[in-house]
């Protein structure tokens, strides 16, 4: 269960020490003490039930303490308010009774999130198994970053298959939220594990993948899973020194060199994943050169569309560039925090990378 910050457990003794402060330097006529009874409360928002019923006993019992003695400054026993002593003492008891049952709430929803987020954690590692860190030259990195604080999760996908062909990566990113994007992102994602093994051409894996979410969405009719379409971008590295890209309507790929970085934009990008149904032709594979020393940058829209409080766009090319060359992890770190940093700690969209580098010979 999540544990309240320091401060806010001390919050109560602070409170306490601040009326004992005041009750000495206030006129007779303001009974200062009386503010004993919001303690209660105060407790409540760092405290247990049990607790909280104690810090309200303490609360009256200190209430009738400062009403029958002299302050040091000289003060009569019996001071304006101890004429309605009994009304304070049953304040601080409703008060109490109140604040008790808020803290019994709290501590049930902050154990019911926990568990939220403990099957939600759970549900990521299935979903977003790590990827292969090391294949033969190749390093590889991932990022995720969900912009919901409470699930760790949401439609953004990536994977890293090593297979006969090469090594195969996908980078995708669900339309929408909820239970039903993450239920399209297993589909995609279990769909390409398999046939990235399967199939030798890297267009015929993205035909594959984008029958098996058809087939998925026919058999959920009467859903709005056939709106649920995810861009998405399939790369292969074979054993030489190149890069095949197959992008279905998703950002295109960073390739970040000692010399400059390239966006490696398609002339004849496909739609996106379940909506192929309007593509006749085959999926366009582009080819490019991937030499020792190279970093191919694959990102969903969540990294460049991150607004600042002014509302401009995150400018990756421009900051990878300023950046320049950086092992996988040490990129995606980077990016990571300059994006938090950029959009003041407030990501809106869910976050996915991946970093390709290809070691020196």
């Amino acid at each position: 269960m999540p544990v309240a910050p320091t401060w806010m457990r001390w919050l109560p003794a602070f409170y306490i020490a601040g009326v004992l402060v005041l009750e000495p330097i206030t006129p007779v006529q303001w009974p200062v003490s009386f503010l004993l009874v919001a303690l209660p409360v105060i407790a409540a928002f760092a405290h247990g039930p049990a607790a909280v019923g104690a810090i309200t006993a303490f609360a009256i019992v200190f209430e009738a303490v400062l009403a029958g003695t002299p302050c040091c400054a000289g003060r009569p026993v019996n001071y304006v308010w101890e004429r309605h002593y009994v009304t304070a003492y049953l304040c601080t008891a409703l008060v109490g009774v109140l604040g008790t049952i808020l803290a019994a709430h709290r501590v049930r929803r902050e154990r019911t999130l926990a568990t939220v987020r403990f099957v939600a954690e759970i549900a990521q590692r299935i979903l977003l198994s790590p990827v292969p860190r090391r294949i033969g030259p190749i390093q590889v990195e991932a990022l995720y970053l969900s912009a919901d604080a409470e699930a760790h999760i949401g439609g953004d996908l990536y994977e890293a298959v090593p297979t006969t062909y090469g090594l195969r990566l996908v980078i995708g990113d669900v339309r929408g939220k909820g239970l039903l994007a993450v239920e399209t992102a297993a589909t995609l994602l279990s769909a390409f594990r398999e046939a990235a093994h399967d199939e030798p051409d890297l267009a015929t894996v993205a035909r594959r993948v984008e029958t098996s979410m058809n087939r998925r969405a026919t058999s959920l009719a009467g859903s709005d899973m056939g709106e649920r379409f995810v861009t998405a971008v399939f790369a292969e590295i074979p054993r030489r020194h190149v890069v095949r890209i197959v992008n279905c309507g998703h950002p295109p790929p960073l390739l970040i060199r000692p010399d400059g970085v390239t966006e490696l934009e398609t002339a004849e990008p496909a739609p996106p994943l379940n909506l192929g149904v309007v593509l006749t032709e085959s999926y366009q594979v582009d080819e490019y050169p991937f030499r020792p020393g190279d970093e191919l940058l694959l990102y969903t829209d969540g990294v460049t569309e991150a607004r600042d409080p002014a509302g401009a766009f995150y400018p990756l090319p421009q900051r990878v560039l300023s950046w320049g060359p950086l092992p996988p992890r040490e990129l995606l770190d980077r990016l990571h925090h300059d994006l938090l940093v950029h959009s003041g700690n407030r990501l809106h969209d869910d976050t996915a990378a991946l970093a390709v580098y290809h070691l020196p010979d």
